[in-house]
């Protein structure tokens, strides 16, 4: 096996995007999945071969600030130091940004912590009824702007 690193999503497609959001009771569907990583200030994305296996993403306000939503790992590629590898890439990329913040369950805080993130308190709001997305509020919301 041979995982390749990628910052260049332009020919991804939403079929190599199956098998993430395990766990989650309803979670996007592998079209809206590519268009949040579409949309993201940054994406480095795993592959082996032409399957995606792995991703992390950034949100930027591009000057400051940047937070790291999502990094996930299909099942069957956990444990290989892939997870590890995309959370290094994506600092790298944002290095000179003030911020880097994430938020992340608490099993996981010893693995952010081995690459430099500090635990600090924080306050989210989750609506899980919405956690699958919607995929035509982006195109709305373009409108508005």
């Amino acid at each position: 096996m041979s995982i390749n690193y990628t910052n260049q999503i332009e020919s991804l497609s939403a079929i190599q995007l199956g098998g993430f959001f395990v766990g989650w009771s309803n979670h996007p569907t592998p079209e809206v999945h590519l268009n949040i990583l579409r949309n993201s200030f940054a994406v480095w994305i795993a592959l082996d071969d032409e399957c995606c296996v792995g991703f992390i993403n950034a949100i930027s306000d591009k000057v400051f600030y940047s937070f790291i939503p999502l990094l996930e790992v299909l099942p069957k590629y956990q444990g290989q130091g892939i997870g590890k590898e995309l959370t290094l890439r994506m600092l790298t990329t944002l290095e000179d940004m003030y911020a880097v913040d994430l938020c992340c369950d608490e099993q996981i805080i010893p693995f952010y912590k081995k690459i430099g993130f500090n635990k600090c308190n924080g306050m989210v709001k989750r609506n899980f009824e919405k956690q699958g997305a919607i995929n035509n509020k982006l195109e709305e919301w373009k409108k508005v702007k």
